[in-house]
């Protein structure tokens, strides 16, 4: 078993339903310390996919065993196209083959996917019982696996079927990031460079500095970004738990970026692609409607490229982007509603004359190419 390395980073998350920490170092999967103090439980369910729990399953069986009188497994397929319901009855169907009861815990070890369905099938369960996560990949240590929200996506739009469900305790263990592919911790940097245009100027520019680093694997640098990543999230959450104001700004690039993903198929662009690709065209619409100058729009530009993440969408043709972007959770009255920049460091939510969008679109938009399964 593995051993922490220094003492782990800690942000505490305070919200009105659940006081929580996230913890972050190396070795915290096999640290029994990281594992202490949280509630008692009958039986530990680890859910994972197969290519985590090949990685990293066994040691964190190892730590549930100690603090849980039983112990149990299931592993759900692989990929975003899976996240739906067939698959959350997966989890659902083991939790009642193996006769878990209220007092049953869930514990999420993999991405995004395994996070949303783990912490989804923990709200539903017996009207609801406690899960913990384990996030592997950096998307998830920044973001997904902070703020209690759980989803499942429909075919007509991601995450629209879901539930608010606040974890016992995130553990960011950052000896997960080594074992991920480069292409799944460039789409880990767009959630993380997405804090510093609506909420942290100085972190743009430690970005720029240090982005050789994070795309080295540096671990000192990860530590940072998932720090930095997680306060600023944890700060919006406290202030707005169930996403009816401020926290709306958390999802900067989203509304183009979900779009992507379902007009293309979910599973094509990851979704931080996805999302790296969506800030592109919401800070350049920012900079059309005069809200911050052009100059700070093409500095997101450049960073996003930097990363290796695609600065340019699929054409989806315009109708269907709007269609698509009319089902985001953020539409209201049938109106769609924009994550903007309305000055360096801070994001509003407004709605955009169509034809306005439309033009920045254009400009930021290229024809897929033949074949293509994965952004140039």
């Amino acid at each position: 078993m593995n051993q922490p390395r220094s003492t782990p980073r800690v942000v505490a998350v305070r919200t009105p339903s659940k006081h929580y920490d996230i913890l972050i170092g190396q070795g915290l999967l096999g640290d029994p310390a990281a594992w202490q103090g949280l509630p008692r439980c009958t039986h530990a369910v680890l859910v994972s996919n197969p290519t985590v729990f090949a990685l990293h399953g066994e040691r964190a069986l190892h730590s549930l065993r100690a603090v849980a009188p039983r112990t149990s497994h299931v592993l759900l397929p692989d990929g975003e196209a899976f996240k739906d319901w067939q698959t959350l009855n997966t989890v659902f169907d083991h939790l009642l083959r193996e006769g878990c009861d209220r007092k049953a815990m869930l514990f999420a070890l993999g991405g995004g996917v395994v996070g949303d369905m783990t912490g989804f099938a923990a709200a539903c369960y017996m009207r609801g019982v406690p899960f913990v996560q384990l996030p592997t990949t950096l998307l998830a240590q920044v973001d997904s696996s902070v703020g209690g929200k759980t989803a499942i996506n429909h075919p007509m739009g991601k995450n629209m079927i879901g539930a608010f469900q606040q974890p016992e305790r995130v553990l960011c263990d950052l000896d997960t990031l080594a074992t991920l592919p480069p292409r799944e911790l460039r789409a880990g940097l767009a959630e993380v460079i997405k804090y510093a245009p609506i909420a942290d100027v100085p972190l743009l520019g430690w970005l720029e500095q240090h982005l050789g680093a994070l795309l080295a694997g540096d671990v000192e640098a990860l530590a940072e970004a998932v720090q930095r990543s997680c306060e600023i999230k944890a700060a919006v959450v406290g202030g707005d738990e169930r996403e009816s104001g401020r926290r709306a700004i958390l999802n900067f690039g989203h509304t183009f970026g979900h779009a992507i993903e379902a007009g293309l198929g979910y599973g094509e662009w990851l979704h931080g692609e996805a999302v790296g690709c969506g800030m592109v065209i919401a800070a350049s619409l920012s900079a059309e409607l005069g809200l911050v100058p052009a100059a700070w729009a093409e500095r997101v530009e450049r960073l996003v490229d930097r990363a290796g993440l695609p600065v340019r969408a699929p054409d989806l043709c315009e109708d269907r982007w709007f269609e698509l972007m009319a089902v985001d959770k953020k539409a209201e009255a049938g109106d769609i509603r924009y994550v903007l920049l309305d000055a360096p460091g801070s994001a509003t939510l407004r709605t955009v004359p169509r034809a306005t969008v439309a033009a920045v679109l254009r400009r930021h938009t290229v024809a897929p190419r033949a074949g293509a399964t994965q952004p140039a």
